[in-house]
């Protein structure tokens, strides 16, 4: 598969520790370096301890939603919870640099050819609310095979690095299902996905279908209408005009009587032994190539999906609490080493040419969001809407009072 280019795009596509390597690489701290690196290490155990309450929150909300729960409820909830872990999941994905997917985006993918040759359905009125997410997007091309290997074209296609799926069923989804219920009514799914084609995001859906494309009706029908038409005059002819010879005496049409002897018996039961296996073998056709088409989906599904409801909590945090502690870590660092205080939008240049030119990579660095935080933390000092970075060990002695203070009774 290959990536021709790529947009700008929030995520920083880098570990915490590898912008640190990156950073100490440049040879601008001097004898600094120890003092910096034990700056990074108390920076990101503050983030880690902040978040940690943000997990707690997100479990709480999730806890009455989760399908897979395995635990006992004590005091059950009063109130619903969905909107409250809905808007609590929003907040972490926008801190992990996810977007949002609008449901014109959505609805654009649904009329779009598969890349994957598939017809797929996805029937919206099962769920209550669908929300998805992206993080990383770009624009590849893949070679994919036609007419059963005979011959290929390469497709151009738009794909996200990661997709983030919530889906809420609705109440009355087990009722109008029955025995055809997939999930628990009033559930709320979570799904994490990687690589995903912008064409194939009904394949990510729990109630998708199967739909048998037009040119897959005709490599059935076809060969099914021609070898009908054999079967028909060579084997089932015999018995047809037996057949038409009886009903016509039965119901007065004509005045020849039909001995039903040996003879006619077994043209009767070989002609319709012969149409019962034809008919059963266009049937196992169909069912068939319908089930190499749902291999086909679920060892794609298979190697795409990396977590699944209160696990996609886990990974969401994880990566929000990265992202945060990179976004942070960037902005001092370039403060630190900066002759002068800059303003937001020279900061913000001077990262995003950085990470072009030294790194090749295109971001879009959330600069408001990166200030907000060291402001917040007491890192950076304000004068004239310039920023400049507290020393090193000030700045340390300013983290180690706030953990301090975590613990105050």
């Amino acid at each position: 598969m290959k990536n021709n280019n790529s947009d700008a795009f929030r995520f920083i596509p880098f570990r915490a520790s590898d912008i640190i390597a990156m950073c100490l690489r440049d040879n601008a701290l001097a004898d600094k370096c120890a003092d910096f690196q034990q700056f990074c290490k108390l920076l990101a155990h503050v983030f880690h301890y902040e978040f940690k309450g943000e997990l707690d929150s997100l479990k709480a909300a999730y806890a009455g939603l989760d399908p897979d729960a395995d635990t006992r409820v004590v005091f059950p909830e009063d109130e619903d919870s969905t909107d409250q872990f809905v808007a609590l999941l929003k907040g972490t994905l926008e801190k992990a640099n996810y977007e949002a997917i609008t449901k014109a985006e959505l609805n654009q993918a649904m009329t779009q050819s598969s890349l994957f040759d598939l017809r797929l359905h996805v029937d919206f009125d099962d769920f209550s609310e669908v929300l998805l997410f992206c993080r990383g997007q770009s624009q590849r091309q893949e070679v994919v095979p036609r007419w059963f290997g005979l011959s290929s074209k390469t497709v151009e296609f738009v794909n996200y690095d990661r997709v983030v799926l919530y889906i809420r069923f609705k109440p009355s989804y087990v009722a109008e299902k029955g025995d055809w219920a997939q999930a628990k009514a009033g559930a709320a799914m979570l799904k994490l996905f990687q690589n995903v084609p912008k064409a194939d995001l009904e394949m990510l859906f729990p109630n998708t279908q199967l739909r048998m494309r037009t040119q897959d009706k005709l490599l059935i029908g076809v060969p099914a209408v021609i070898s009908g038409g054999i079967v028909l005059s060579t084997k089932v002819g015999a018995t047809l005009l037996l057949l038409a010879s009886m009903f016509g005496f039965w119901f007065g049409l004509s005045q020849q009587p039909v001995e039903l002897n040996a003879a006619n018996l077994t043209v009767l039961f070989v002609g319709l032994g012969a149409l019962g296996a034809y008919l059963w073998k266009q049937f196992s056709n169909f069912k068939n190539r319908k089930l190499r088409f749902m291999q086909q989906l679920t060892q794609n599904l298979y190697f795409k999906n990396l977590d699944n409801n209160a696990g996609v909590i886990f990974r969401l945090l994880n990566d929000a609490e990265e992202e945060e502690c990179k976004e942070a870590i960037l902005a001092y660092y370039f403060l630190l080493v900066s002759p002068k205080p800059l303003t937001r939008q020279e900061l913000d240049s001077r990262i995003e040419l950085w990470m072009a030119e030294k790194w090749d990579c295109t971001i879009d660095f959330e600069i408001d969001d990166a200030l907000d935080k060291l402001v917040r933390l007491g890192l950076v000092e304000i004068q004239d809407d310039q920023y400049s970075a507290l020393p090193l060990q000030p700045a340390m002695a300013e983290l180690d009072r706030r953990w301090d203070g975590y613990f105050s009774v």
